[in-house]
């Protein structure tokens, strides 16, 4: 046989894969392993999505290839969402495509533009895809740390001149995915700036733009003027109405990118299936009532983690977005061993900051995706475990 591409050999061990191999284990072992470790919701599709899959499935027009780019009718649905949810203006014909999810959008981006050598600005933590597929496309990721001294936002001014002018794609992704962190229109504003000036895509990855609380409501970067000139903003109806088997997504913004990606996407896929794209259409039709519920049970299985975790030391406040909680590990451990102690000792499996880059170091993330009563069973197992911030012996002891 002959050997796979070296590349290959770049990539670190893919952090869901090996989180679902560990739970494998211990399960196997007969422990009783509360994940919330990957960020798939555990609540079901809402209903009128649905029900108009169902009706969709028995339609033999639908059976056949879709357009590459996406059916009239979710072209035209994502044109009217974005235009309702942010007050964006879209041309449904050339400024929005359909994805087989966000996920293989961002990829497929990367695998558009970058060149042998070329660089891309990833975030440090961030979504894995940005720095891997990076690699496989043989680009030269360099690493936009985000600190929590800066409030998880990027600080254009650190960039290098030189490493600015090589760049040609910046990845972001607010609300953030693994610190839940949120951005200031004055953010954008920058970024958008310095990605002109210096000739770079913004790639925006807002895939939780649905997923927030106590009245927060998360910006497009698209809404900042001027910023098409230079952005293309993914969204996942993944996060947003629990449809992460369903793959789907969409892209929208600058018409030279989403042509671009489209390209790309007409000689790798054929589309997501038509049933799946009007149920999707029905669901963006009626968005603010779908995420209004299942909002409020995120934001209360928030509250029950940000109330116990304080109880047993933790200094945390209440996220405004997303269902993740990034938490630092007690002083004196690494990320992997203190989720190799959540898991050894509590039976909860967690994943450690380092999974999302190098400067995920001395953190981990939750994913509220488990009903309440589970939640409150890892607050009780951590404190009969002694596994708290403070008590570092206590955390470490066998």
């Amino acid at each position: 046989m002959p050997k796979p591409a070296a590349n290959l050999d770049k990539l670190p061990p893919y952090l869901f894969a090996e989180i679902d191999r560990k739970i494998a284990d211990a399960r196997s072992k007969g422990v009783d392993i509360i994940s919330l470790g990957v960020g798939d919701p555990d609540l079901p599709t809402p209903a009128p999505i649905v029900k108009a899959m169902q009706e969709a499935v028995a339609v033999p027009a639908n059976h056949n290839y879709p357009p590459y780019h996406g059916t009239e009718e979710f072209r035209n649905a994502v044109k009217e969402w974005m235009k309702t949810r942010f007050d964006v203006s879209i041309d449904a014909a050339s400024e929005a495509l359909s994805l087989i999810g966000s996920k293989e959008g961002l990829a497929h981006l990367i695998l558009a533009y970058v060149n042998p050598g070329d660089v891309v600005l990833c975030p440090s933590p961030g979504y894995p895809v940005y720095n891997n597929y990076t690699l496989l496309c043989h680009g030269e990721p360099y690493t936009v740390p985000l600190e929590a001294s800066n409030k998880f936002l990027p600080d254009v001014d650190a960039i290098p001149a030189d490493i600015a002018k090589r760049a040609k794609l910046f990845f972001l992704n607010y609300p953030n995915n693994p610190t839940g962190a949120i951005i200031d229109e004055a953010s954008i504003a920058k970024i958008v700036e310095f990605c002109r000036k210096n000739d770079i895509l913004l790639c925006h990855d807002n895939a939780y733009s649905e997923m927030t609380f106590d009245n927060y409501k998360a910006p497009s970067f698209l809404s900042r003027p001027g910023a098409k000139d230079v952005c293309i903003e993914l969204f996942s109806l993944s996060k947003m109405y629990n449809m992460t088997g369903w793959r789907v997504g969409f892209a929208v913004g600058n018409p030279d990118a989403i042509k671009a990606l489209g390209t790309v996407k007409n000689n790798t896929d054929s589309g997501v299936f038509k049933a799946i794209q009007h149920a999707s259409a029905v669901g963006l039709s009626q968005s603010a009532s779908l995420t209004k519920d299942l909002n409020s049970i995120y934001a209360r299985r928030r509250d029950i983690m940000v109330e116990g975790l304080k109880k047993l030391g933790w200094p945390v406040e209440p996220n405004e977005a997303t269902f993740y909680m990034w938490l630092p590990v007690p002083a004196g451990m690494t990320s992997v061993e203190f989720v190799g102690i959540m898991l050894d000792k509590c039976g909860v499996v967690v994943p450690p900051g380092t999974g999302y880059g190098s400067k995920g170091e001395g953190f981990f993330r939750i994913a509220l995706t488990v009903p309440d009563d589970r939640l409150k069973e890892v607050l009780s197992r951590m404190e009969k475990s002694g596994v708290t911030f403070n008590a570092k012996q206590a955390c470490a002891a066998g």
